[in-house]
């Protein structure tokens, strides 16, 4: 198939981008033009996007219900409406794909209205509310997981594609599992999104300060943590004279789950698509006031598999967390059956089926 352009829409965050900036390697790869709109939110990661431009177009979302904050938002969708129809008539995009958030809505929807094919890519097992208000009006829909509770109105277009990882998700995971000897060092990498790191600045000392003084010994340390919080868990590890790397964000983060022994994360989709592809052994921790629950079915997918530890974070208290942790440590062959179950979820080619997908939308285009 022969494409021009094709136009990706994201929300800002990781788990939106993470997936797009998969498809788009593969599809500069291919011989396409990629093409990128966002919003405000995406600079960290838009150095690691090989697009020909990023575009960024105004969006809203109804977070409130007094009337002149709907009116506002109301308001600011339509002159994103009008920014994403000037956008499509620029760069006529052969196929236009939005993975998730709100921001994807205005050049969806203009893309809709110019005739363009439209596609939308769901990462998790419960479709977000931008997701499911675009479903369906889209042509065609890709799932990184089973949509088991979708609409019947739109089986028909939902494809199982898997969820794109990140090439350097893919060249992590050909390092294989290797769990630590006794008194060799042993790898812990925490993490929690773009939503959640305070849990885990708050309970990971408190866990570590439960945990048997030989395997304090051993521990080396990744850990997000929010800039607020980065000193205090900081702090915390130099004194302990545990090593440990702290930070707001880890560019090379696919490299540190590679050489993780124990993953301990929220559970977002693109977060548990890169566990099971690189195969390391997780304790997972759903983040409790997500709108749709969509981290906790994620998760339930890789621990019925036999691949993740899955604890809701009301219940995880410190004592249970060194439980936990000290359990895999001590059981070397209890993590390797994890990474093993966890790495045989993954769909390391998701990026390749998704990129097929694009490739066969019908190209009949409306004028515009």
């Amino acid at each position: 198939m022969t494409m021009t352009t094709i136009l990706l829409s994201a929300g800002g965050t990781g788990g939106h981008l993470f997936p797009a900036e998969a498809l788009a390697h593969e599809l500069v790869a291919r011989g396409h033009d990629v093409h990128l709109v966002t919003d405000d939110r995406a600079g960290r990661f838009a150095d690691r996007f090989p697009v020909k431009e990023i575009h960024r177009v105004r969006s809203a979302t109804f977070a409130s219900k007094n009337p002149v904050k709907v009116f506002s938002a109301l308001w600011t969708l339509w002159r994103g409406f009008r920014e994403a129809g000037a956008l499509i008539r620029e760069i006529r995009p052969a196929v236009v794909v939005g993975f998730g958030g709100y921001p994807t809505v205005p050049p969806l929807m203009a893309a809709q209205r110019a005739g363009r094919p439209t596609m939308i890519h769901e990462q998790n097992a419960v479709m977000g509310r931008a997701n499911k208000f675009l479903a369906p009006r889209v042509d065609r829909i890709a799932a990184g997981i089973p949509q088991g509770k979708a609409d019947p109105a739109i089986v028909s277009k939902i494809t199982v594609t898997g969820n794109p990882v990140r090439p350097a998700v893919i060249l992590a995971a050909r390092q294989a599992y290797r769990p630590a000897e006794a008194d060799a060092p042993f790898n812990l990498v925490v993490f929690g999104g773009s939503q959640g790191a305070q849990f885990f600045s708050q309970v990971m000392p408190k866990a570590i300060a439960h945990l048997p003084e030989a395997l304090r010994r051993r521990l080396v340390v990744t850990q997000q943590a929010r800039a607020e919080d980065e000193e205090t868990v900081r702090r915390f590890y130099e004194a302990e004279g545990i090593p440990a790397t702290v930070a707001p964000f880890f560019s090379d983060m696919a490299e540190r789950i590679g050489a993780a022994h124990l993953v301990i994360s929220r559970s977002g989709a693109s977060t548990v698509s890169e566990i099971a592809v690189v195969g390391r052994p997780a304790i997972l921790v759903p983040y409790p006031y997500a709108l749709d629950h969509d981290q906790a079915a994620n998760a339930a997918r890789l621990e019925a598999e036999g691949g993740a530890l899955v604890e809701p974070q009301a219940q995880l208290t410190p004592e249970r967390l060194a439980g936990l942790v000290a359990g895999i440590a001590g059981d070397p062959a209890k993590a390797a059956a994890m990474a093993a179950a966890a790495r045989a979820t993954g769909i390391p080619d998701a990026a390749e089926l998704l990129a097929d997908l694009v490739e066969s939308m019908p190209q009949a285009v409306k004028p515009s």
